[in-house]
């Protein structure tokens, strides 16, 4: 049920009702409110005086004042909190993994609690003055937008296996070694990003191509998929771009069984996308990629498999894969 500020009716109406004795449910009940709600009007706005009484005519007024005040700013008075928050932003950690990371950190000290929502405000608030915490941000984006979906359907290869023909534990995240494939283009003829998640662990595995052929990915995503235990190589699902037109070539040096998403589907891969998006705070769309060194996009790869995820419990990607390919249990 929606939540609503009581008006200056509801207010004359629990003035009125209270000076003539009545009980909060009573009270309640004719203003059609929760008996809760007419409990806390007057916890917060009644009177200050056992002399006094709670009126309406001042009440409403304190109340109008009080709602347009932010109550976030009060957690920026706390400079250790603050300084916390902004050190982490820096290292380019969500908002909502500080937030619950400062529960592990300050697991007694109730004054070092923020909400992630808070830590956007602050963020916001930060880019209205100049700031550039933004910058931290997956989008580097100065204010909320709405997120839109998107999907890339192109014609079929031979030979193509349709993701409905996948196992069905490939769904469920029941094991390790599915991934999805992609790739980040960035300015237009200076090359790409393929880039492969494991579905269970989040791990990134990113290749920089000098275009975007078939050729170029096969050769590229095979090195990389050789670094990788062969028990951590099961399937690979893609989307029907037609950088992915030699896939029995990738199929045969890695061991991996390749199923192509449906057309304009997106939401099929949906962790490689999301994977695309923390990936593009460091190379946004239109980067020149012809300036993008393997080391660049090393550390960048670095950065997010060693980055605690709220999916995995607050471990990292690079954790959670390789304490598994070692024969580690990790759930």
């Amino acid at each position: 049920m929606p939540y609503t500020h009581l008006t200056e009716e509801e207010r004359y109406f629990i003035s009125h009702l209270t000076c003539a004795g009545l009980s909060l449910r009573e009270i309640a009940r004719r203003i059609n409110r929760h008996h809760t709600t007419v409990s806390r009007e007057l916890s917060r706005n009644g009177p200050e005086y056992d002399c006094t009484i709670y009126w309406y005519n001042w009440t409403h007024p304190k109340a109008l004042k009080r709602r347009h005040k932010a109550r976030h700013h009060r957690r920026l008075s706390n400079q250790d909190l603050v300084n916390y928050v902004k050190r982490r932003l820096k290292a380019d950690w969500p908002p909502e993994v500080i937030a619950e990371k400062l529960k592990t950190d300050y697991p007694d000290d109730e004054t070092m609690r923020v909400s992630h929502e808070t830590i956007y405000r602050w963020i916001y608030l930060d880019a209205k003055e100049g700031g550039t915490l933004y910058h931290h941000l997956r989008r580097r984006r100065k204010k909320r937008r709405r997120q839109k979906r998107y999907g890339s359907g192109r014609r079929f290869f031979p030979g193509r296996v349709s993701i409905s023909e996948r196992p069905a534990i490939v769904e469920f995240r029941e094991r390790f070694g599915d991934w999805e494939g992609d790739t980040i283009e960035g300015k237009k003829s200076t090359g790409c990003i393929a880039t492969h998640v494991e579905r269970k662990s989040r791990y990134l595995l990113a290749a920089k191509l000098d275009d975007k052929k078939a050729e170029s990915l096969t050769i590229q995503s095979t090195k990389a998929f050789c670094r990788i235990p062969k028990k951590m190589r099961q399937t690979l699902t893609v989307d029907n771009g037609k950088e992915f037109a030699r896939f029995k070539e990738l199929e045969n040096k890695t061991g991996l069984t390749v199923y192509f998403a449906d057309p304009y589907a997106a939401w099929q891969r949906g962790t490689n996308e999301n994977t695309n998006g923390l990936l593009r705070q460091y190379f946004p769309k239109g980067t020149d990629f012809r300036t993008v060194t393997k080391k660049d996009l090393a550390f960048a790869v670095k950065k997010l498999n060693h980055r605690p995820r709220k999916c995995l419990n607050y471990r990292s990607p690079h954790e959670v894969f390789w304490k598994t390919s070692s024969g580690a249990l990790v759930t």
